[in-house]
């Protein structure tokens, strides 16, 4: 069972009013509805703030890498399923958002299909890298926190501005 945390939490009105303001003016940032696009996928930028370095984490599928990630299922809300594939694919339950409900999607990849991308804060650093039921076998053969710029050497040219944006964000609302 998925243990649901309340994003909303710990936000004031003047802090929603600042993100808004300012999640507003980024280009990035997208509220279109998804609804209607076929093949949406939802995973959350995990970050780790141990010792005040910034690290990433990245999960390595045969030479790619990419954060905790996956398809939104019928009935589900991209949030609910970003929060069900970090469990699955990295046995992480204790996240928070402390910027706020903000996410990133990329353009179109493979097929018309859409990522979404939600920043949380880990609380802890060990990752257990599952076995998928239906594969038999883990999703990812390894997961690593690296720092910015060795994220943004990692990940393919679709991830660098989630990179960017995250990075941005996190300097934004905490200067």
């Amino acid at each position: 069972m998925i243990t649901k945390y309340n994003p909303y939490r710990r936000w004031s009105l003047a802090r929603w009013t600042e993100l808004g303001q300012w999640a507003a003016a980024a280009p990035q940032v997208t509220e279109v509805a998804t609804a209607a696009r076929a093949r949406l996928s939802a995973g959350v930028v995990l970050v780790n703030l141990a010792n005040r370095k910034l690290r990433f984490l990245l999960l390595r599928a045969y030479r790619n890498w990419d954060f905790p990630k996956g398809m939104v299922e019928p009935g589900e809300t991209p949030l609910d399923a970003a929060l069900r594939e970090v469990l699955e694919e990295t046995g992480i339950e204790d996240i928070s958002f402390d910027w706020g409900p903000t996410f990133i999607e990329t353009g179109p990849y493979r097929r018309d299909k859409v990522a979404r991308y939600y920043l949380a804060r880990a609380k802890q650093r060990h990752v257990e890298l599952r076995v998928n039921p239906q594969l038999g076998y883990p999703e990812h053969q390894e997961a690593c926190w690296v720092g910015y710029d060795k994220a943004l050497s990692l990940v393919s040219p679709r991830l660098k501005p989630v990179v960017h944006w995250a990075q941005a964000t996190i300097n934004h609302l905490t200067a």
